[in-house]
Order: structure tokens, then sequence, then C-alpha cells
């Protein structure tokens, strides 16, 4: 007999997410989060002992009703005063299961919230390079799929196997209490019932997990199509991709169908095994009954008894997959969870020097991203920002002029040399203090599902409205900014859906302008722009510029020409260094590549000589 609420059950997932631990050893990770709650843990201890013990009491309520009311003549006083009996264990059965299952719900959320909370404080503190190894959506999966897993086996699984435990032990002890003889039989024939069921019961999971794989296939089948239906209709493969459909749907059906066949015969095995032992155990106890060896009340408990720990065992087998299934994501969990960071601030972290100055110095780097070891993205490289100074970094792609940035906010150390703020080796220094000295505008403007105000503040959360306004002033977004809804607390959307590209990438100036660093760092920054806006932005930068160390990473040549010094990239070396006009001049790399951009009779002569 089962007192608890159906739990509700998490979607199936993929099988790569929900593969199951060898051992039961990774879910200590589990119990030391839950081990914080010992006032909690008590009380659903307690509670589940109650309701164990009151599950295997009603079969002994009913043996009293039929054995001591019944048995005095039916006495309606009798009968009733043991009906009443049994009532009140009900009543206790009752608000034992509730109490249990609020404290063990409470306990399943609390852990798993707490793990969130501790993986994401982690995944903040690593270095992009582990995001490059380790995809973020399968990350994104161990958060909801694993931790709805860990939900499950603290407020369900493990409150289950623990109540069904206790009820077949104390269901076994009643049963050689009523009739050592019929309990020895059953404690034989136990296995020989779970067993056959329990096999056809893994057979059908693993039937039914194949049968939720082929329902994705057709979820997956019809996202594509639909996505991509002017192309499919452009190339009339309208018939082709039914017939895909089609086959994805008959597999679907194959699979659905031998998952069918499986249950039913595992139906026919389970009611033929169950209720025929019942049958077998009630007969010998009829025969019992009529040699006046045992009592009618006797043989109805034990039955009923028996009925209780023959499920409580089966329930057990079940759990324990469960339980593998609850390891395995506490493993893959734990794994996020003590990842250590790649860049780290030193045990005695140097201060850097105040007030800043904003002085940059790369000398002689070499480095090599972690997925691309056999490429290197800067080689021997050698550069020095003067404070106050506006240095471009052009180059064709994969030059190496975004690793800069990447090394210069220290997301990555490099394999050899020195790179240094302010005199300072940036190894020496917090990473954090390191980037509160430099602003970036990303080459494309990332927003966040937040309001407008929120999302310019992220340069300086303590900013003022008027700081904000001023900002966006400067970065040419008031007027669109002041046009919205409910003005700054307007919610933009999922990555700032609701504004256009180039809306997108002036917040992010804005964003930056409010961060009021030393050092400036622009990837290619008017990029997303139109003509006027970018004239406007470029004019804002211009004076966001001045007395301010500046690094800018630009295709469109025409952004930089008033650059202090344009550096020349190739295969993570510099080729040619100095102003514009020298470099056109020269008829290098830059030359040829101001060819291509402008309608310059001067560059095209360059770039012949």
């Amino acid at each position: 007999m089962s007192s608890d609420p159906t739990p509700a059950q998490p979607a199936e997932q993929p099988e790569a997410e929900t593969k199951p631990a060898r051992s039961l050893g990774p879910l200590r990770m589990i119990w030391r989060e839950t081990a914080k709650y010992p006032k909690q843990v008590l009380f659903a201890g307690l509670a589940l002992m109650v309701t164990a013990t009151a599950t295997i009491a009603i079969p002994a309520g009913f043996r009293l009703i039929i054995d001591r009311g019944f048995a005095q003549g039916g006495d309606v006083e009798a009968i009733g005063r043991w009906f009443r009996y049994l009532l009140l264990i009900v009543g206790v059965l009752g608000l034992g299961t509730a109490t249990r299952f609020y404290f063990v719900s409470w306990l399943g959320e609390r852990v798993v919230a707490d793990i969130r909370l501790k993986v994401q404080e982690n995944l903040l503190r690593l270095s992009p390079s582990f995001f490059e190894e380790n995809s973020p959506n399968e990350i994104s999966s161990r958060m909801t799929a694993d931790t709805g897993l860990i939900e499950q086996v603290v407020g369900t699984t493990v409150s289950v196997a623990l109540r069904n435990l206790i009820m077949g032990l104390l269901g076994i002890a009643y049963l050689f209490y009523l009739a050592p003889k019929l309990a020895a039989g059953l404690i034989i024939g136990i296995p020989l019932v779970v067993l056959p069921i329990v096999w056809f019961g893994r057979r059908v999971r693993s039937v039914s997990r194949s049968s939720q794989d082929r329902v994705a296939d057709i979820g997956t089948i019809v996202a594509e199509t639909l996505g991509g239906m002017r192309v499919v209709q452009a190339f009339n493969q309208e018939k082709r991709e039914l017939a895909r459909f089609a086959g994805a749907v008959e597999s679907t059906f194959d699979t659905a169908r031998r998952r069918i066949r499986l249950r039913a015969v595992m139906t026919a095995i389970a009611i033929t095994a169950i209720f025929g032992s019942i049958v077998m155990l009630v007969w010998d106890g009829a025969i019992g009954v009529a040699r006046g060896s045992v009592t009618g009340g006797t043989i109805f408990a034990f039955v009923v008894t028996a009925g209780i720990v023959a499920g409580a065992f089966g329930a057990l087998t079940e759990v324990y997959g469960d339980l593998l299934r609850g390891a395995g994501a506490a493993s893959r969990l734990n794994e996020l969870l003590n990842e250590p960071p790649a860049i780290a601030a030193p045990a005695r972290p140097l201060a850097l020097p105040s007030p800043a100055h904003g002085k940059l110095a790369f000398e002689a780097v070499t480095f090599r991203y972690p997925t691309r070891l056999e490429t290197a993205a800067l080689a021997d490289f050698s550069l020095i920002i003067e404070p106050g100074e506006t240095v471009a970094i052009v180059g064709p792609s994969g030059a190496g002029k975004s690793t800069l940035f990447q090394l210069a906010e220290r997301f990555y150390d490099p394999q050899a040399g020195t790179i240094k703020l302010d005199g300072i080796p940036l190894t020496s220094v917090d990473p954090a203090e390191i980037r509160r000295r430099m602003a970036l505008v990303p080459q494309e403007g990332t927003l966040f599902a937040a309001s407008a105000r929120d999302n310019l503040r992220y340069g300086n959360w303590e900013a003022i409205d008027e700081a904000i306004w001023d900002a966006a002033r400067a970065a040419n977004v008031e007027s669109f900014l002041r046009e919205l809804p409910d003005g700054l607390d307007t919610f933009l959307g999922e990555g700032g859906a609701r504004l256009s590209g180039g809306q997108r990438q002036r917040m992010a100036i804005a964003r930056a302008v409010l961060r009021a660093a030393p050092i400036l760092l622009l990837d290619e920054a008017t990029s997303a722009l139109d003509a006027e806006s970018e004239r406007l932005v470029q004019d804002a930068l211009d004076r966001l510029m001045q007395d301010r160390t500046t690094l800018v990473i630009a295709h469109r040549l025409a952004t930089v020409r008033a650059a202090d010094r344009i550096v020349v990239m190739d295969r993570g070396r510099i080729v040619e260094s100095g102003t514009h006009d020298a470099l056109s001049k020269a008829g290098g790399l830059y030359a040829r590549l101001a060819a291509l951009q402008f309608d310059d009779k001067a560059f095209a002569a360059a770039g012949k000589t």
C-alpha cells in the first residue's frame, strides 16, 4: 500500500544527460548539502518512521476487527471500537504522509537551489578557455536536467526508498509474528514473483527511452523543415521532406509497438504471479482456518501485509535505478562545482598604481588558444601603448587582433612573454582589478534580458540616472531611449531583441562610456551603425578617447585614420607600424587593404608598387 502523493516526473532527457553512474558514491555530494539542514532532515525522518509503521498497522487493525469485533457475535459497539482504532491509524498515516512530503520536498528544492547557486558561482570564475572546450548548451543542460534529477532523488526517491525499506522489514517481522510457516514460504516466493517483473520493467524502460528519442526526432524534423520552408519550397523538396517525416513517424510507431508488446507481456506475468501468489496464500490459509490453526483475521492481515512487503521490495529495485541516475547527475554537477579557474588571483596580488596611468605593454608574447595549440595566435609579439595614446590594430581576419584584447583583460595567460599594466605584470594582479581599469565595446553589442537602465549601468552599477543619461547622450542613444514606453525601465527582451543591431551597439558604447575607465578597448565598435549614427558615435568616441589609452580594432580603415599609431598585424606578428599617411605611402599590407576600401588613386598606386 502506498501513501505517497504521486510525484511529478521529470521530462525524459536525452541519453547523454541521463546516463547513470556505476556506483552511488557521487551521492555524497547531495548528502553534504542536505546535511546542512538537520532540523528538516530530522522531521522528515520521524514522519517517515511514523508513516511506515502506520502502513503496517492497517492490516493489524483489520485483523482486530475480524478476530475480535466479529468474534463477539456481531456486537456493533465492539466492531465500532476497532474501526475507530483503524480510523485513528489512517489519520496518523495521512498526517505523517503530509508532513514527510512537505519536508522532503522542501529539502529537494532547497538542495537544488544551493547546488545551482554554487555551480553558477564557480562558472562565473572560470576563464573563457573552459567554455571553448565545454559547450555552454551542455552546461545549461546540467544546470536544468541534472539538477532536476537531484531534486527527484532528494525530494522523492530517497524518501520512497527508505519508506519501502522500513515497511518491508517491519512487514516481514509482522508476517513471522502472524504465521511463521506461511512467512517462510512467502520469503522464498517473493523473488520468483518480483524478478521477472523487474527484468521486464528494465526492458520496457529501455524501449521507452528509445521511443522518446524517436519522438524527439520527429520534433527535430518538423522544426528544421518549417524553419527552412522557403528553401524547401524554392527547391521543390516538399515530397522528399514528407517522405523523411513519414519515415520518422513509422520508426516511432515501430518502437512504440515493441514497447506496447513488452508491457502487455509484463502485465500478464505480473497479474498472474501476484494474484496467483495471493490465491495460493489464501488457499493455504483457508485450510489453516478450517483446521483451527489460524484465525480469519490473521489470514486477512497476512495477505494484505504480504502485498505491502512485495510492493515495497519491488519498489526498491525500481528506485535503485533512479538513485544511479541521480548519482550520475551529481557527478556531472560536481565536475562543474570543483572545476578550478585557469585564471585566478595570486595568493598575494600586487596593487596597481593609483592614480591609473593606462600604459599597456606586450613583451615578447607568444600565445596559443587551448583548442588550437598547433597554431600561434600571437608569436613573439611586442607592443607598448603609452598613456593617452590611441593605437589602431588592423589586419586580415585571423591576424590576432582580438587576441590582444583577450590577453589585455587577462581572460587568458600567454605561454611565453609578459603583459604589463602600468608596469605591473598582469599575472601578479587580481584579474578583477585589471578589468576595472578597462572598458570594452565588443564587435557585437551584447545586452541582457533586463531593463535599459540595468543594461547601461552594467558599466557602473552605482551610476545615478543623470550619469546614465549623460552616457546615453554621448553614445547617441538618448533620443530612442526617451521614446521607449517606460524609458529606462523598458524591458529590452532576451539579448536586447526589441532593439535594432545599431541600437544594441550604441547601448554597448554607452555602457563603456559609463565605465569611465582609463583604458578603452574598441573592437570594431561602429560596425553595426549606419553612416549618420557612425559619425555621431565616432564624434562621441573621439571626445571619450581624450586623455585615455585606447586600442581600436578596425576592419573599416576609415575609422582609424586619426589614430596616433596604426599597427598592422598578420599571422600573430606586427608587420607594419606608423601613421595612416606613412603606411599608405609605404606600399605594404596596409596600403593594399586601404586600396580595397577607398576609391583613391593614390591608394591604388601604392598597392601596385
